[in-house]
């Protein structure tokens, strides 16, 4: 079995790199995280290149391909730290086709592949816990449809997204209500990485038609989950590679006593152990990839494995990162400290070590 990419992949994978060294760099990432704005001319630039329909079919416009195929994507895209919210619009895609009648399928998708339109996806309403009685929200029928309650305090790049997909509680149980921006009242949230922004949304009092509503079944809602967790490894990958490449390259290059500081054990240890940290749980990373598309039975594990390394080894290279760099990497105006800041963005969420490996304990019937 071949677990190598093809080269379409890596061509993939290289045109991502590009885009980011040329079109979107660390100085036009940082202006667009400060503001916590939103860069319409780059996210219609990515639909233009396919990357907001990878794993749409074609009926719909899109590209048709897998989820190793997101991954490399994403990967990609992190070593940038990109804003845009690929990973929010992907799993709202994926929502969509899950749970979607063809007649939405066919109105909503081809505006979210060609980049008219900017979709996140909102699930769980407590901090820290998975399961379906974490969503607090509800959707109650009445004579024009169904008019929604509560909050969902925790939903990425809200401010960014035209539209909403949030997971809700009815009469008849879960479910998906999709809402406009301009429907419900979003307040930014303050968080660690600003390239990552979040929002609680307020859905108090707002009226919506029966087909803004998806059903949702417990097994999808954990498919979902399991989806946000691959997705979130995939950019713990991109960002965990970047770091250790920038960690690298100083080490070559700060001289201390003399020589390079790489030249020390003290330092070459730490980058041989965020290396190997790194490998490891890329390739876990990759093999769930693969089994979201090839061995879906074999998913939850898979992804638990993943996810469950990469948050704490992810955060343990970026502090090693920072602390390699000594005083300079504790700076605002270096890059390093970016890269710490996401690590702690992606440690929570869809689960988090003890989450994940907990469940990969109960799966393997422990």
């Amino acid at each position: 079995m071949n677990f190598g990419f093809t080269e379409e992949q890596n061509l993939l994978r290289d045109q991502v790199l590009r885009f980011m060294q040329e079109t979107c760099p660390m100085p036009r990432v940082r202006e667009i995280s400060k503001t916590a704005g939103f860069d319409l001319a780059l996210w219609r630039q990515a639909g233009e290149l396919g990357w907001l329909g990878l794993m749409v079919p074609e009926a719909y416009g899109g590209l048709g391909l897998k989820w190793i195929d997101q991954v490399v994507v994403l990967e990609a895209a992190a070593t940038g730290l990109c804003p845009l919210p690929f990973t929010s619009h992907a799993l709202a895609s994926i929502a969509i086709l899950t749970c979607a009648s063809e007649e939405q399928k066919s109105r909503w998708l081809p505006p979210m592949v060609n980049g008219e339109v900017a979709c996140t996806l909102g699930l769980y309403d407590e901090p820290n816990w998975i399961d379906p009685a974490a969503i607090t929200a509800t959707a109650t029928a009445n004579d024009k449809g169904y008019v929604l309650s509560g909050k969902k305090p925790f939903v990425n790049d809200a401010s960014a997204a035209d539209y909403l997909l949030l997971a809700v509680q009815t009469a008849d149980g879960l479910s998906l209500v999709a809402v406009g921006k301009e429907e419900v009242t979003i307040t930014p949230q303050p968080t660690m990485d600003s390239t990552k922004p979040m929002a609680s949304v307020d859905l108090d009092g707002v009226q919506v038609t029966a087909e803004s509503l998806l059903a949702m079944s417990a097994e999808q809602l954990a498919y979902f989950t399991d989806c946000g967790a691959l997705a979130v490894t995939a950019e713990m990958v991109g960002a965990g590679g970047a770091i250790l490449d920038l960690t690298g390259n100083y080490a070559k290059q700060r001289i201390q006593f003399g020589k390079p500081i790489g030249q020390y054990q003290g330092v070459k240890h730490r980058l041989a152990d965020m290396y190997v940290d790194l490998e490891s749980y890329r390739s876990l990373c990759y093999f769930a990839g693969w089994c979201a598309d090839d061995d879906p039975a074999e998913l939850p594990r898979a992804v638990s494995l993943a996810k469950g390394y990469a948050a704490d080894a992810f955060n343990q290279i970026g502090i090693d990162g920072v602390g390699l760099h000594g005083a300079i990497g504790f700076t605002a105006e270096y890059d390093a400290q970016l890269y710490l800041k996401r690590s702690k963005w992606a440690r929570p969420m869809f689960g988090d070590s003890d989450f994940h490996l907990d469940r990969v304990a109960s799966l393997g019937g422990l």
